[in-house]
Protein backbone atom coordinates (compact mmCIF):
# COMPACT_ATOMS: atom_id res chain seq x y z
CA UNK A 1 0.00 0.00 0.00
CA UNK A 2 2.53 2.72 1.02
CA UNK A 3 4.66 2.32 -2.49
CA UNK A 4 1.47 2.15 -4.33
CA UNK A 5 0.37 5.27 -2.48
CA UNK A 6 3.52 6.92 -3.04
CA UNK A 7 4.71 6.44 -6.50
CA UNK A 8 1.83 9.29 -7.96
CA UNK A 9 3.45 12.22 -6.18
CA UNK A 10 5.53 14.82 -7.11
CA UNK A 11 9.17 15.27 -5.56
CA UNK A 12 7.79 17.85 -3.21
CA UNK A 13 6.47 15.07 -1.10
CA UNK A 14 8.33 12.71 0.97
CA UNK A 15 6.17 10.11 2.52
CA UNK A 16 7.69 8.38 6.42
CA UNK A 17 6.79 5.16 7.74
CA UNK A 18 5.44 6.34 11.72
CA UNK A 19 4.56 9.48 13.33
CA UNK A 20 7.29 9.89 14.98
CA UNK A 21 9.42 10.07 11.81
CA UNK A 22 6.47 12.21 10.49
CA UNK A 23 6.84 14.81 13.20
CA UNK A 24 10.82 14.86 13.00
CA UNK A 25 11.71 14.70 9.60
CA UNK A 26 12.97 18.31 8.66
CA UNK A 27 11.86 20.18 5.26
CA UNK A 28 14.65 20.46 3.50
CA UNK A 29 15.94 19.83 -0.46
CA UNK A 30 12.28 21.51 -1.47
CA UNK A 31 10.36 19.13 0.28
CA UNK A 32 7.61 20.70 1.60
CA UNK A 33 5.17 18.29 2.10
CA UNK A 34 5.03 15.14 4.62
CA UNK A 35 2.80 12.41 4.50
CA UNK A 36 2.25 9.24 6.72
CA UNK A 37 0.00 6.89 4.84
CA UNK A 38 -2.64 5.22 6.99
CA UNK A 39 -5.41 2.31 6.17
CA UNK A 40 -7.77 3.21 9.50
CA UNK A 41 -9.99 0.88 10.54
CA UNK A 42 -13.40 1.75 11.23
CA UNK A 43 -16.41 3.26 9.71
CA UNK A 44 -16.22 7.24 9.29
CA UNK A 45 -20.07 7.37 7.34
CA UNK A 46 -21.58 5.91 10.52
CA UNK A 47 -20.51 8.86 12.43
CA UNK A 48 -21.20 11.64 9.59
CA UNK A 49 -24.77 9.39 9.98
CA UNK A 50 -25.13 9.95 14.18
CA UNK A 51 -23.86 13.64 13.87
CA UNK A 52 -26.79 14.70 11.30
CA UNK A 53 -24.39 18.30 10.49
CA UNK A 54 -26.25 21.19 9.83
CA UNK A 55 -24.70 23.69 7.55
CA UNK A 56 -21.04 25.00 7.52
CA UNK A 57 -18.64 24.39 10.00
CA UNK A 58 -19.26 22.25 13.34
CA UNK A 59 -16.64 21.52 16.11
CA UNK A 60 -15.79 18.28 17.24
CA UNK A 61 -15.09 17.22 20.80
CA UNK A 62 -14.33 13.96 22.78
CA UNK A 63 -17.74 15.03 24.42
CA UNK A 64 -19.96 14.84 21.84
CA UNK A 65 -18.51 12.26 19.73
CA UNK A 66 -18.62 10.03 23.33
CA UNK A 67 -22.04 11.08 23.34
CA UNK A 68 -22.61 9.15 19.96
CA UNK A 69 -24.84 5.53 19.68
CA UNK A 70 -22.56 4.01 17.24
CA UNK A 71 -21.91 -0.06 16.41
CA UNK A 72 -18.47 -1.08 17.25
CA UNK A 73 -17.14 -0.24 13.21
CA UNK A 74 -18.24 3.59 14.24
CA UNK A 75 -16.97 3.42 17.51
CA UNK A 76 -13.56 2.44 16.05
CA UNK A 77 -14.03 5.53 13.73
CA UNK A 78 -14.41 7.40 16.70
CA UNK A 79 -10.93 5.69 18.54
CA UNK A 80 -9.19 6.57 15.48
CA UNK A 81 -9.82 10.30 15.42
CA UNK A 82 -9.37 11.07 19.06
CA UNK A 83 -5.73 8.94 18.76
CA UNK A 84 -4.82 11.75 16.50
CA UNK A 85 -6.06 14.53 17.92
CA UNK A 86 -4.29 13.07 21.60
CA UNK A 87 -0.89 12.69 19.47
CA UNK A 88 -0.60 15.99 18.36
CA UNK A 89 -1.85 17.62 21.92
CA UNK A 90 0.92 15.49 23.70
CA UNK A 91 3.44 17.91 20.81
CA UNK A 92 2.19 20.77 22.07
CA UNK A 93 0.03 21.33 18.97
CA UNK A 94 -3.39 22.81 19.09
CA UNK A 95 -5.60 20.15 16.78
CA UNK A 96 -9.44 21.03 16.15
CA UNK A 97 -11.52 17.71 14.90
CA UNK A 98 -14.81 19.62 12.48
CA UNK A 99 -17.43 18.60 10.65
CA UNK A 100 -17.83 20.24 7.46
CA UNK A 101 -20.98 20.37 5.16
CA UNK A 102 -20.60 23.09 2.99
CA UNK A 103 -19.27 26.93 4.06
CA UNK A 104 -21.56 29.75 4.78
CA UNK A 105 -19.50 32.26 2.97
CA UNK A 106 -20.90 33.69 -0.32
CA UNK A 107 -19.06 32.47 -3.41
CA UNK A 108 -16.36 34.59 -4.94
CA UNK A 109 -15.03 34.50 -8.44
CA UNK A 110 -12.95 31.28 -9.18
CA UNK A 111 -9.96 33.13 -9.80
CA UNK A 112 -10.16 35.79 -7.50
CA UNK A 113 -11.68 33.69 -4.64
CA UNK A 114 -9.34 33.85 -0.99
CA UNK A 115 -11.50 30.90 0.96
CA UNK A 116 -9.90 27.53 1.15
CA UNK A 117 -10.96 26.08 -1.45
CA UNK A 118 -8.88 28.33 -3.91
CA UNK A 119 -4.52 26.96 -4.03
CA UNK A 120 -2.42 28.96 -1.38
CA UNK A 121 -0.34 28.82 1.32
CA UNK A 122 -0.41 29.34 5.26
CA UNK A 123 1.09 31.47 6.44
CA UNK A 124 3.01 32.27 9.79
CA UNK A 125 5.37 35.13 12.04
CA UNK A 126 7.45 31.96 13.13
CA UNK A 127 8.30 28.86 12.49
CA UNK A 128 4.76 26.55 11.94
CA UNK A 129 3.16 23.50 10.39
CA UNK A 130 -0.06 22.65 9.31
CA UNK A 131 -1.20 19.58 10.14
CA UNK A 132 -4.43 17.56 8.44
CA UNK A 133 -5.75 14.44 7.82
CA UNK A 134 -9.22 14.02 6.29
CA UNK A 135 -11.61 10.60 7.50
CA UNK A 136 -14.33 10.97 5.78
CA UNK A 137 -15.61 13.10 1.97
CA UNK A 138 -13.39 14.29 -0.47
CA UNK A 139 -9.92 15.16 0.60
CA UNK A 140 -7.44 18.19 -0.05
CA UNK A 141 -5.47 18.70 -3.09
CA UNK A 142 -1.40 19.99 -3.40
CA UNK A 143 0.29 21.82 -6.23
CA UNK A 144 3.99 21.59 -6.71
CA UNK A 145 5.30 25.06 -6.80
CA UNK A 146 6.57 24.86 -9.84
CA UNK A 147 3.14 24.18 -11.81
CA UNK A 148 1.77 26.86 -10.15
CA UNK A 149 2.32 30.97 -9.73
CA UNK A 150 1.14 33.30 -7.39
CA UNK A 151 -1.54 35.21 -7.94
CA UNK A 152 -0.10 38.80 -7.87
CA UNK A 153 2.25 37.66 -10.76
CA UNK A 154 -0.86 36.30 -12.61
CA UNK A 155 -1.67 38.78 -15.48
CA UNK A 156 -5.25 38.30 -15.64
CA UNK A 157 -5.89 38.06 -11.98
CA UNK A 158 -3.87 41.10 -11.26
CA UNK A 159 -5.50 43.35 -13.77
CA UNK A 160 -8.61 42.67 -12.06
CA UNK A 161 -7.11 42.53 -8.71
CA UNK A 162 -5.84 46.41 -9.93
CA UNK A 163 -9.23 47.08 -10.88
CA UNK A 164 -10.78 46.43 -7.43
CA UNK A 165 -8.05 48.51 -5.67
CA UNK A 166 -9.29 51.37 -7.63
CA UNK A 167 -5.51 53.14 -7.61
CA UNK A 168 -2.39 52.64 -9.06
CA UNK A 169 0.02 49.68 -9.04
CA UNK A 170 2.36 50.45 -6.43
CA UNK A 171 3.42 50.00 -2.90
CA UNK A 172 -0.13 50.53 -1.53
CA UNK A 173 -1.56 48.23 -3.93
CA UNK A 174 0.74 45.20 -3.08
CA UNK A 175 -0.17 46.18 0.57
CA UNK A 176 -3.93 45.77 -0.63
CA UNK A 177 -2.82 42.46 -1.60
CA UNK A 178 -1.64 41.22 1.62
CA UNK A 179 -4.62 42.80 3.45
CA UNK A 180 -6.97 41.20 1.43
CA UNK A 181 -4.47 37.15 1.05
CA UNK A 182 -4.42 37.39 -2.51
CA UNK A 183 -0.46 37.61 -2.08
CA UNK A 184 -1.40 33.79 -0.62
CA UNK A 185 -2.98 32.34 -3.64
CA UNK A 186 -1.93 30.98 -6.64
CA UNK A 187 -2.94 29.65 -10.20
CA UNK A 188 -2.17 26.63 -11.74
CA UNK A 189 -0.38 26.79 -14.84
CA UNK A 190 -1.21 25.16 -17.66
CA UNK A 191 -0.58 21.62 -17.80
CA UNK A 192 -0.84 21.48 -14.12
CA UNK A 193 -0.80 18.40 -12.00
CA UNK A 194 -2.54 18.88 -8.62
CA UNK A 195 -2.15 15.54 -6.18
CA UNK A 196 -4.45 14.58 -3.72
CA UNK A 197 -3.97 14.18 -0.22
CA UNK A 198 -5.98 11.20 0.26
CA UNK A 199 -8.62 9.43 2.76
CA UNK A 200 -7.17 8.08 6.47
CA UNK A 201 -3.56 9.54 5.50
CA UNK A 202 -1.89 12.39 7.88
CA UNK A 203 0.19 15.09 6.48
CA UNK A 204 2.62 17.60 7.86
CA UNK A 205 3.13 20.48 5.45
CA UNK A 206 5.20 23.65 5.59
CA UNK A 207 3.91 27.24 5.77
CA UNK A 208 5.36 30.37 4.75
CA UNK A 209 7.35 31.98 7.18
CA UNK A 210 10.14 34.41 7.67
CA UNK A 211 13.65 32.13 7.19
CA UNK A 212 11.85 29.10 5.82
CA UNK A 213 14.00 26.67 4.24
CA UNK A 214 11.72 26.06 1.67
CA UNK A 215 8.58 27.11 -0.54
CA UNK A 216 5.30 26.98 1.88
CA UNK A 217 3.31 24.13 0.25
CA UNK A 218 0.29 25.06 -2.25
CA UNK A 219 -2.60 23.47 -1.03
CA UNK A 220 -6.47 23.86 -1.57
CA UNK A 221 -9.68 22.32 0.31
CA UNK A 222 -12.27 20.46 -2.18
CA UNK A 223 -15.57 22.56 -2.87
CA UNK A 224 -18.05 21.16 -1.26
CA UNK A 225 -20.27 18.51 -2.55
CA UNK A 226 -24.15 18.32 -1.49
CA UNK A 227 -24.61 15.41 0.64
CA UNK A 228 -21.70 14.52 1.17
CA UNK A 229 -20.21 15.95 4.83
CA UNK A 230 -16.04 15.68 5.35
CA UNK A 231 -14.44 14.90 8.54
CA UNK A 232 -11.03 16.84 8.89
CA UNK A 233 -8.58 17.31 11.38
CA UNK A 234 -6.43 20.62 11.43
CA UNK A 235 -3.66 22.15 13.39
Amino acid sequence: MFSAFSSKFPACVRFVGSFDELLSTRFENGINALCWPRQLLGNFTEVIAQLDLPKGITSLDETKLASLELPEAGSLAVRMMLDDLHRLRQEGLEPTLDGIHGYLHPQEEDYLRTDVCSFHADSATAEADTWLCTYHGDCSLGLPNDQAIARPQHPPARHDLLEKFGGNDDESFADWLGDHFHDLHYHPLPGAQPYAFGVGHLWRIATQYPGSPVPPCIHRAPDPVPGQPRLLLLS
